[in-house]
């Protein structure tokens, strides 16, 4: 009996134990991805995952990077595909990954005309004032990015935050609003990767089946934006891999320079980032490291922040 009592317990902890495999997966998945900061703006929970450099002072004003997910990702999905983090702890600045907000569906920036967009600017702009209170940010140093309808979430703080954002930069973005919606007239530097394969956001525009909207064509879109710059229009190119050109506009107003990387068969992916499945976003190329140019773009493109009017004694 005593035997039979031991085998019987062997069956039962293999038969358990994919159930055990899975829930240790799914602790293991919750840890990786769960967030270290939060608050309540707009009514709404909302979260970030911070990365803090081990090289920080707080005598010293260090540089913010604002890394926004993609429709359906999160905060931790998007440090793993961009890779913020090596680069931040390289050359010392702060990265931030903010969460769209939760709901019934999957997490996103709400990129339309509804009241929710700007509960998400004012989220960014509490979000900026939460770290500004607990670490010594550099006011002229504070930088947007974005992938997909994060990419689209970065142009409305360009927008909507440009007294407070430096410099954006876009990976595959989901432009769904109209550039007519955009009034603001500061000259916001702004550097973009767009793949000419790209299944999710075309590159020539028009529909998908992820979004019922019409996307731009990505070269009128970032001619616009050279436009609202004031720079020249006949921009010069230049081919730096073999899949990859880049693209600048000249001279524009208070040297807020409009940069585009066009990759030659490229997906709705991250240049030189983590690849994710070729089925579904196309090919990831290694023809660029899109972080490593932004930040390159990033430190040279600091915000002219306006003198403080003092009263009179």
């Amino acid at each position: 009996m005593k035997r039979r009592g031991s085998v019987i317990v062997a069956v039962l902890v293999l038969i358990s134990l994919p159930a055990v495999l899975a829930l240790i997966e799914a602790v293991s998945f919750y840890v990786a991805n769960r967030p270290n900061g939060a608050f309540v703006s707009s009514g709404e929970q909302r979260e970030y995952l911070l990365y803090v450099p081990r090289s920080y002072d707080p005598n010293k004003p260090t540089p913010l990077v604002i890394s926004l997910h993609g429709a359906g990702l999160w905060g931790a999905a998007q440090k793993e595909l961009s890779q913020w983090n090596e680069v931040a702890e390289a050359r010392g600045f702060i990265v931030v990954y903010p969460s769209g907000a939760t709901g019934a569906g999957p997490r996103i920036w709400r990129v339309d005309r509804s009241a929710g967009l700007m509960r998400d600017v004012r989220f960014i702009s509490e979000l900026i004032d939460t770290l500004q209170a607990a670490y010594h940010i550099d006011p002229s140093r504070i930088y947007a990015n974005g992938l997909s309808n994060g990419g689209g979430m970065a142009f409305v703080l360009s927008c909507a935050l440009s007294d407070r954002i430096a410099a954006v930069g876009m990976v595959g973005a989901a432009q769904t609003l109209p550039w007519s919606w955009c009034t603001d007239q500061r000259a916001v530097p702004m550097i973009a990767f767009h793949g000419t394969a790209d299944p999710q956001v075309p590159y020539t525009g028009g529909r998908t089946w992820m979004f019922p909207v019409r996307f731009p064509d990505v070269s009128t879109w970032v001619a616009n934006w050279a436009r609202r710059n004031r720079c020249g229009m006949n921009p010069a190119g230049l081919v730096v891999a073999r899949d990859v050109t880049r693209r600048e506009y000249p001279n524009c107003a208070d040297d807020a320079a409009v940069v585009l990387y066009t990759v030659q068969g490229g997906g709705h992916s991250w240049p030189g980032g983590m690849r994710l499945p070729e089925w579904f976003v196309g090919s990831t190329s290694n023809g660029v490291d899109a972080t490593e140019e932004m930040w390159t773009f990033f430190q040279a493109h600091p915000l002219r922040l306006k003198p403080r009017l003092t009263a009179p004694r």
